[in-house]
């Protein structure tokens, strides 16, 4: 049972957690398809994009590929589900686009910055993310919630990506905090819930993505049940 009344400190995912990835990245690919000549029906395209892109992601987290093999494969597999043909110069050119322009779309989940702004009268914020460290630090200035965390820690920067003990620790080090007065509050119950509580944190999971029923710790499906949490 999580004890709200020993926590101290706060941190939040980024992706799937706060700022919403799905309806971003769809407006993203709205933008940047035409453009290049792109035809093809995008919901279509997007219901297989959003499977390759977490299950590189997983990979990419495992340590088993790249950055770069990460930003192509999930492009590369999802035309080919669509069965449309592509050359690596396209590719290269979308996936560049797509970088440049995702982090300029700004929408969030329901209820980030009521919920935010009810914490941070409470405790001290801080994001952990394996998202890329450019690219997070764009989406959060964009969205306007960098007032809200007193550090952000990136995989890319820390070295480690969740749910590696390491960058939990390093992030509790560096932010002065003790693990058993912290909550993580993610959407991956291996990266964040697991991954937190490995290194001797609390966890809220919130299942922005339907995971599967577990009882590793308090599950939420919107932001605001936070409030009766902490």
């Amino acid at each position: 049972m999580l004890e709200k009344s020993k926590i101290k400190n706060v941190f939040f995912d980024l992706d799937h957690t706060l700022w919403d990835f799905e309806k971003n990245s769809a407006l993203t690919f709205e933008k940047i398809l035409k453009p290049l000549n792109i035809q093809i029906e995008l919901s279509e395209f997007l219901h297989f994009y959003d499977d390759f892109n977490h299950k590189y992601w997983k990979l990419y987290r495992e340590n088993k590929i790249s950055q770069n093999t990460l930003r192509q494969q999930r492009l590369i597999k999802t035309f080919e589900a669509i069965d449309y043909s592509t050359t690596p110069d396209l590719i290269n050119k979308l996936s560049e686009q797509y970088i440049e322009n995702l982090s300029t779309f700004t929408h969030l989940f329901e209820g980030t910055i009521s919920v935010l702004e009810y914490l941070k009268k409470k405790y001290t914020l801080h994001i952990i993310t394996n998202g890329f460290e450019v690219v997070q630090h764009h989406k959060i200035n964009n969205s306007n919630l960098s007032s809200y965390f007193q550090n952000v820690f990136t995989a890319e920067k820390v070295g480690y990506k969740k749910p590696h003990p390491i960058i939990f620790e390093k992030a509790l080090e560096l932010s002065k905090a003790i693990a058993a007065e912290s909550v993580m509050i993610g959407d991956s119950l291996e990266a964040d819930v697991l991954g937190a509580q490995n290194a001797g944190m609390e966890a809220i999971h919130f299942n922005s993505h339907h995971e599967a029923e577990h009882d590793h710790s308090p599950v939420i499906y919107n932001l605001e049940e936070i409030k009766r949490l902490l």
